[in-house]
């Protein structure tokens, strides 16, 4: 079996089962009061979760890991959209890997679901990718069932491309009758001041809210907004509107690097949960 060996495991996050746990429980202790675990009884659709190491983001990104494992649902295959950061393989890429690694174990790639796609497949996009490998520790250490995994980087983030991974991956789950949970792998505004981010922020917030996909392409390129993960975002958004007839968005936690390591210069992490 062609498995991808972990490449930020000790630097995203730690490099050890027994550290990951560590860290994982220490955090989701000082969340957990602030978790709105009534969302768990929606239908839920997909995620945006932040990517950044654990040690800034997984404060906002446990509220959906919390969430999902509240919610009892035994979903099939986690559908991860992550943008690339390194500029390496296609413009929309899947994972050619069979499974992939990390310190918590080994996590199966939906194969079936990768060939009903009709994307392209590589490993160039995700040789020295983070946001997605970050994610996998997260379900890994929630998550009490067996679960598949689909990697998607994406390079060129466009509407066009999010309406095409959209609408092939919704003909594939279909086709597949698979239960799909879809997380868009993204931070938020990159190294502003805490003010300045989240004013920006909100402008894309805003976008996302009413559902305007092409409207978030061009708010954060008229406005220079480093959302890194926009394409993701707005794939989500076009999946949540081919699966659902009225989708709602809602921001499950909003915070920003500064809470770790005070700085006048910070990264922004917004959660926001999509469901029916």
């Amino acid at each position: 079996m062609n498995v991808r060996a972990p490449v930020v495991a000790g630097s995203f996050y730690p490099g050890t089962a027994n550290e990951i746990n560590q860290m994982v429980d220490r955090i989701l202790e000082t969340e957990k009061p602030g978790i709105d675990y009534s969302h768990a009884g929606k239908e839920i659709i997909g995620c945006v979760v932040p990517h950044a190491g654990y040690v800034y983001s997984a404060y906002e990104a446990l509220h959906f890991f919390e969430i999902i494992r509240k919610s009892g649902t035994r979903y099939d295959t986690f559908v991860i959209i992550n943008p690339n950061h390194t500029g390496y393989g296609e413009a929309i890429e899947l994972d050619s890997h069979d499974a992939w690694r990390t310190p918590l174990g080994i996590v199966d790639i939906d194969l079936e679901l990768k060939r009903e796609m009709g994307l392209p497949e590589g490993t160039t996009a995700q040789s020295q990718e983070h946001s997605a490998e970050v994610m996998l520790p997260l379900l890994q250490k929630t998550l009490d069932y067996t679960f598949r995994v689909l990697p998607v980087s994406m390079l060129k983030q466009n509407p066009g491309n999010a309406r095409e991974l959209a609408g092939k991956l919704n003909i594939a789950r279909k086709k597949l009758n698979r239960r799909i949970m879809l997380i868009a792998s993204s931070d938020f505004s990159h190294f502003e001041s805490p003010s300045e981010g989240h004013a920006k922020d909100d402008l894309v917030l805003e976008q996302i809210r009413d559902g305007n996909t092409d409207e978030v392409h061009k708010t954060v390129i008229s406005n220079r907004i480093s959302v890194c993960g926009y394409g993701p975002i707005m794939t989500l958004m076009e999946y949540a509107r081919l699966t659902a007839e009225n989708p709602h968005s809602v921001i499950l936690a909003r915070g920003h690097s500064g809470k770790t390591r005070p700085s006048d210069s910070v990264v922004d992490y917004i959660t926001i949960l999509f469901h029916t």
